[in-house]
């Protein structure tokens, strides 16, 4: 039986092709029951490696059914079918991800960032309290809602922490996630702390919110590596970014896991404190946010992107050059 005549059965009318790999696919698909439109992760187990079947798959299945927060991609239903597909029902990101959005439109002005990035930590403070991790942060992993509201997605590489009979959490040594995200102690084989590996990924996602390029360049893993432990972060001159915003990026991107920040310093940072980033009025239980909505629309309303300011071409000739090699650098295989 195909695809479509599975989904058709559960009440599902498939819709368009979303992505597809060597033993998984994604399709839009329209639901009878919910009224919308949907994703449908679609996995060929009998394509896929065995690690990915013992390991992260079941990780990945208990991961979508325990988290559920309005940051987090939204699960609707899982089934298998007797020939070995697993169909996995979701809220579907109808705005694309973060990375498509930033491709499109540039650097995000910061009091769009701040609300976003807001969105996306307490996403993972909400994980991270319950021990789970998610191991795979990156732009690509951050559907926007309709709303333009973050949707963390693809648990793939998540798992529940593990401890020691005194509670202590036992290091990982499964290096995983994309090397343009991935911290130094994970680059360099070391096995590490997973709540901490997290936190560098999202000041990488950070910096490519507010400056539309890469932090580093992973194209010369060594170079990038030497640069990192060094803790020189550069931010394009082009940007003007408030020393708020760089100093929670320069402290997330800390080489030195002792001193990197956790979660809840991340949001009780200063450049985190505006009002109405945080306030409970802006994010409903749904995850919607009108005013985020009407801002990004007024921000980037008009197809030419933001307000040109007096070093223009200079500018945009440094942005188009940066979505490039974004653009260049996202295409890299994960590590």
């Amino acid at each position: 039986m195909d695809d479509a005549e599975v989904l058709k059965r559960r009440g599902y009318i498939m819709g368009i092709n979303l992505g597809e790999g060597s033993y998984a696919k994604v399709k839009s698909a329209y639901s009878d029951r919910l009224k919308c439109n949907v994703a449908v992760k679609i996995i060929d187990k009998t394509k896929a490696p065995r690690d990915f079947l013992e390991r992260f798959l079941p990780r990945e299945i208990e991961m979508l059914a325990r988290v559920k927060h309005h940051a987090i991609i939204k699960t609707y239903e899982i089934f298998e079918t007797s020939d070995g597909k697993v169909y996995i029902v979701t809220e579907l990101g109808v705005q694309g991800d973060l990375l498509e959005f930033i491709k499109r439109r540039g650097a995000i002005p910061e009091d769009v960032a701040r609300r976003m990035f807001h969105q996306l930590a307490s996403a993972i403070s909400y994980c991270h309290e319950l021990d789970i991790v998610h191991r795979d942060l990156k732009c690509e992993n951050l559907l926007l809602d309709k709303e333009f509201n973050i949707k963390l997605t693809d648990f793939g590489f998540s798992k529940r922490l593990s401890r020691d009979d005194d509670g202590r959490v036992i290091l990982s040594k499964t290096f995983c996630g994309s090397a343009a995200y991935a911290a130094p102690e994970v680059l360099q084989g070391i096995p590490y702390q997973p709540k901490v590996y997290d936190i560098w990924s999202l000041g990488v996602v950070l910096f490519i919110m507010v400056c539309g390029s890469m932090p580093y360049d992973d194209s010369n893993i060594k170079k990038m590596l030497k640069l990192q432990k060094e803790h020189r972060v550069h931010f394009p001159r082009s940007k003007v970014l408030s020393p708020e915003c760089k100093d929670l990026i320069y402290r997330m991107l800390q080489p030195d896991v002792a001193r990197r920040l956790c979660i809840d310093e991340v949001l009780v940072h200063v450049w985190m404190q505006d009002p109405k980033a945080i306030s409970d009025t802006m994010i409903s239980k749904g995850g919607e946010c009108s005013y985020n909505q009407n801002l990004i629309r007024a921000t980037f309303g008009k197809e030419s992107g933001p307000e040109p300011s007096e070093n223009e071409e200079v500018i945009q000739e440094e942005r188009h050059a940066d979505m490039d090699k974004l653009s260049d650098q996202m295409q890299r295989t994960a590590i």
